[in-house]
């Protein structure tokens, strides 16, 4: 009787557990879902850190955003092309970046 119990048990567990699996498959599609919010986080502050340490004056007004594919969105102004690129080649080199969109414009009054 005993192999019956935990053989039923196994297969009990094994069926109720198919739905979190497959719900945990799909997180990853849903933004408001803790985990890919921390993972776009992250890397938006590893991005927002680079530029910190260029000590660029115009990086300041740089706004880095990154979506749930790993895209980075760079808004904002610069006070000159080299330190917009500069700042998409920062973004372009960090880690699990998969592209980097500027639409940073160029003032240099500010």
């Amino acid at each position: 009787m005993k192999p019956t119990f935990a053989i039923s048990c196994v297969l009990l567990g094994t069926l109720m557990a198919s739905p979190v699996v497959v719900f945990s498959q799909d997180s990853d599609a849903d933004r408001s879902h803790p985990g890919v919010f921390v993972k776009d986080s992250a890397i938006t502050a590893a991005i927002k850190t680079k530029l910190a340490a260029e000590h660029l004056t115009s990086l300041g007004r740089i706004h880095v955003d990154t979506d749930k594919d790993g895209v980075v969105w760079l808004t904002g102004s610069a006070r000159s092309q080299q330190a917009a690129d500069k700042a998409a080649s920062i973004a372009r080199d960090t880690d699990h970046v998969r592209a980097v969109h500027s639409d940073i414009k160029i003032r240099q009054d500010d």
